[in-house]
């Protein structure tokens, strides 16, 4: 009996001194891997930074940090920002180019557009030195609209009434629980003239149009590349490796610098963010926004896009 106990606990002794083992040579694996991985990838040197602009442009405190790192990084000699996006919100789109001028302040911005860069992806574009377009690229659509739902008449039919007790006429105007007013649509008209004069003014501070084109593309419509080439709304067709040429011969940036990819980490809050992905949570936020009322409405319709 005694025989089977010591036979016991030597087995037990084998197995802690095996443990250990295991325990020390995966610590020193991960510690080689720590020095390996440092070697492979030391400080980066001079390159050119590519930033994508992809879905629904709206207000983004963390991507203006991140642009804002690249203008200061004397590392990166050129920042490439590539447009996949139909607009987004008035105020996100200003933000964009707003930190986008920052940046060209500081080294060239090339805008090169992908499938469609329109409205506030096109007020993206207007930040660039230099904008570039593939020939069947939709891009355009220099306008403003704002858009309500209007139900009242449904709600008659089913019986249902809005109480409201405000302090203005125009306070959270206009709602989907009452006939179109009028007034109310004349005042939202000075809101969507304002801010297209800005558009406008914006497009003539930024590219070399002339009357009747702009007259033409006063209208909102959208273009082809090779269309928006003959309006004067961008610089030249081609893609990634026109971009470089361009950057190449008029900023002296060398094509073999390596391009990076910089991009915003999401940071997903809500469990509906793990389910759609940030960004995806983001571009959802402006159409649940669209369903709501009163100031909440507006802060969601208040948009650029086509």
């Amino acid at each position: 009996m005694m025989n089977q106990i010591e036979e016991y606990e030597e087995r037990k002794k084998l197995r802690r001194s095996r443990f250990r083992w295991r325990v020390v040579a995966l610590l020193a694996v991960l510690i080689a891997g720590g020095v390996a991985l440092s070697r492979v990838q030391p400080e980066r040197g001079a390159h050119v930074a590519r930033f994508d602009v992809d879905g629904i442009i709206m207000g983004d405190p963390d991507r203006a940090k991140l642009l804002r790192r690249i203008a200061k990084n004397n590392n990166i000699k050129a920042l490439v920002v590539r447009i996949n996006s139909p607009g987004g919100t008035v105020t996100g789109s200003e933000e964009l180019y707003d930190v986008l001028r920052e940046v060209a302040e500081k080294k060239p911005v090339v805008a090169t557009m992908g499938d469609v860069a329109a409205s506030g992806g096109y007020i993206t574009a207007l930040a660039a030195d230099h904008i570039v377009a593939m020939s069947n690229t939709i891009t355009g659509s220099v306008g403003v609209i704002f858009q309500a739902p209007n139900f009242h008449e449904l709600m008659e039919k089913v019986g249902v009434q809005m109480v409201e007790i405000k302090s203005g006429d125009l306070k959270a105007e206009p709602t989907p629980f009452k006939p179109v007013d009028p007034d109310i649509i004349a005042a939202e008209r000075e809101l969507v003239d304002d801010s297209f004069e800005w558009f406008l003014g914006l497009v003539g501070e930024r590219r070399d149009i002339g009357d009747n084109a702009m007259a033409e593309i006063r209208r909102g419509g959208v273009f082809t590349g090779r269309m928006a080439l003959e309006r004067g709304l961008i610089d030249t067709l081609g893609g990634m490796n026109a971009v470089r040429e361009w950057l190449n011969e008029e900023r002296d940036v060398a094509k073999n610098l390596e391009l990076v990819v910089y991009e915003v980490k999401e940071k997903g809050s809500l469990p509906f963010d793990f389910l759609l992905g940030g960004s995806a949570l983001r571009s959802a936020q402006g159409a649940f926004d669209a369903l709501g009322v009163g100031e909440r409405m507006k802060a969601g319709l208040w948009a650029i896009y086509r």
